[in-house]
């Protein structure tokens, strides 16, 4: 690692002592973020994964009643439906904080399911239909949010451990190799000072 091209003074000692604390401190301090960061993200992973069982679950319910009140009432009834049916969905955002960071996330406010199978033409179990459907909104909404945290929280993985990387590799050996540099030159110019010293004393003595 190349040192630093400055001149070996005492103050220049100081001053590359001082940043390779604070670097040193630095390193430590984005480690342990790091390593927060990860434990965070495959926690939420772990989230993603339960969150896809549930929505596969869900698809593998609601669709087939969809494909059941298809055949037994038709489409045109089913649209009929479908259009007699008002919800309002109310969606919201919310900060969440993980890791130490705050994210934005959604919230979809499900509004209260009426009931419709007792109007005039609608089929029975069209209110079942819509409670499966809710049900997939409600983890569907949920999905995007967690996905969203995952990613900003790998792309911050990925922006810390370069910092990590360049403290490690670059930044703290090259101040090490300078203080080392400059240490040895001043230590070679102390030596030279007490020779000097002593060889004026010593001609100082001879005469």
């Amino acid at each position: 690692m190349a040192r630093l091209n400055i001149a070996p003074t005492k103050s220049n000692l100081l001053s590359i002592k001082e940043q390779l604390q604070v670097s040193t401190e630095g390193y430590d301090l984005l480690e342990q973020k790091r390593e927060i960061l990860v434990m965070e993200l495959m926690r939420i992973v772990e989230k993603i994964k339960l969150l896809e069982r549930e929505i596969d679950k869900c698809i593998a319910k609601a669709y087939p009643a969809l494909k059941n009140m298809l055949m037994a009432v038709g489409g045109d009834r089913v649209e009929r439906i479908a259009h007699a049916v008002k919800y309002k969905f109310d969606i919201t955002k919310k900060p969440v904080v993980v890791g130490g960071m705050t994210f934005t996330t959604i919230d979809v406010n499900l509004p209260k399911r009426e009931l419709f199978s007792s109007m005039l033409g609608t089929f029975a179990d069209s209110d079942e239909v819509m409670k499966d459907f809710f049900e997939l909104l409600s983890l569907l909404t949920q999905m995007a949010s967690i996905r969203t945290i995952a990613w900003r929280l790998a792309l911050e993985v990925k922006k810390t451990q370069r910092r990590v990387n360049a403290l490690d590799k670059m930044v703290i050996p090259q101040a090490r190799d300078t203080v080392k540099y400059i240490e040895s030159v001043l230590e070679e110019r102390e030596r030279d000072n007490v020779f000097v010293l002593k060889s004026l004393k010593n001609r100082q003595g001879v005469k």
